[in-house]
């Protein structure tokens, strides 16, 4: 049994803190899932099930994909949310796969949304606990007693950070010491980043870019309509990203704010069929879903680094090499962990004592991978990221009639996610 992809949409990917600061992530997944179903002229009637990613979790919306549904769906359609770092998307899609296979769905919307300019902010855990005893209390004395042990350093709030648990060392960190490791240079990393804002601004001025995304009219009033993603700099270049201090090792460091992904908001979703409902409804698939695969690694190691692992599962799953990939898209949250995979993936060294392989996976021409930029420049709402990448891949392998496409993404706690298309 195969899986189609029928549809595929986003809502602008705007810096976290601007546009769209005032949409919740339950919001931008409603207005995303709204106008998939739109687009495909299908009623919500006709989903059996909803699986939504998110990374950054709501305290006050613990299942998004159950609110995200209820917004949107039947209220009698099944939702449950999926959560795997910055492939968490992917996972919701790969979970739709796994139900269309195993004949619980012939139809399911799937995808993600993040709200980080709405990121929760935690209390110490002291204050937690005088609150909590506060809240127990019987009288106002017993209250007033509960607070009277806070010591001003318990009031302090705590920062959120990007940082893996295991570890303390945050993806920025881990970054740049893959950099360091593999012998990634800061030009190097600047002109992917360019390379990236370029592409990205070229798909825009030819409508490639605009047409996977929705408008979204922004509350209270609703007349401010966002149509457009806010991040894509026309005007930067080389000069300008040489210019900029590096993030994470202020002294060493290669990694900036221009050559790594941006704090951002937004909503993506696409729909899976079954064969049997694709022909039942009438629907033109954009492609089939052929395989994916996870991988895992020592997040103490080479944390960004399971794409190199994934993308040889992923193709070997679906009975193809690297040599039929005729477009490829790589999740781009840095461009040093870019281009560590790249250079992983076209080693034999790599091959031989990380995959056990007798020479390199390989690589597809340069000017097939992130052919309209990249997260670089669109921007990564991490619950988002895989739906966008999903749609991005498919519509250019319509555009282009191509036959395969390949897509990887990678995910803190040192995990790999990677997904094979075909279109025929």
């Amino acid at each position: 049994m195969k899986t189609a992809v029928v549809a595929g949409c986003r809502t602008p990917f705007t810096r976290s803190g601007t546009l769209l600061r005032d949409l919740s992530a339950v919001e931008l997944g409603k207005v995303a899932v709204r106008e998939l179903l739109a687009r495909a002229d299908l009623p919500g009637e006709a989903v059996d099930h909803l699986v939504f990613g998110t990374v950054i979790h709501d305290p006050h919306a613990g299942n998004i994909a159950r609110e995200v549904g209820l917004g949107v769906l039947p209220k009698t359609v099944p939702a449950y949310t999926v959560s795997r770092a910055c492939a968490s998307a992917n996972q919701a899609i790969a979970d739709g796969v796994n139900l269309v296979e195993l004949g619980q769905a012939d139809v399911v919307v799937a995808g993600g949304a993040e709200s980080l300019s709405r990121i929760p902010i935690t209390v110490s855990d002291r204050l937690a606990q005088v609150l909590m005893t506060a809240a127990k209390a019987r009288s106002l004395k017993d209250r007033v007693a509960a607070f009277s042990s806070l010591r001003p350093r318990d009031l302090v709030p705590n920062q959120p950070a990007i940082a893996e648990p295991t570890t303390g060392e945050t993806m920025g960190e881990a970054a740049e010491r893959m950099a360091k490791e593999n012998g990634i240079s800061r030009e190097a990393q600047d002109e992917w980043a360019l390379r990236s804002h370029r592409l990205a601004a070229a798909g825009v001025a030819d409508g490639r870019i605009g047409a996977e995304i929705c408008p979204v009219y922004v509350p209270p009033e609703f007349r401010e309509v966002v149509e457009a993603d806010n991040l894509i700099r026309t005007d930067t270049s080389l000069e300008a990203l040489a210019g900029l201090k590096p993030v994470f090792d202020r002294r060493y460091g290669t990694v900036t704010a221009g050559n790594a992904s941006p704090l951002t908001d937004g909503g993506a979703a696409v729909l899976l069929m079954s064969e049997e409902a694709v022909k039942a409804h009438g629907m033109e698939p954009m492609g089939w879903i052929r395989s994916y695969a996870v991988t895992a690694l020592d997040p103490g190691a080479q944390l960004l680094q399971g794409p190199a692992y994934a993308a040889p599962l992923a193709l070997d799953r679906a009975g193809i090499t690297m040599a039929d990939v005729e477009l490829m898209e790589m999740h781009e949250a840095f461009a040093a962990q870019v281009m560590s995979n790249l250079q992983a993936l076209d080693s034999d060294t790599f091959a031989r004592e990380e995959l056990g392989r007798s020479r390199a996976v390989g690589l597809p021409e340069m000017e097939r991978i992130n052919v309209m930029g990249g997260s670089l420049s669109i921007g990564h709402p991490f619950g988002a990221t895989g739906a966008r990448l999903t749609t991005t891949l498919l519509n250019e392998m319509g555009r282009r009639d191509l036959e395969w496409g390949l897509l990887t993404v990678c995910a803190a706690g040192g995990l790999g996610f990677a997904m094979v298309l075909q279109r025929a």
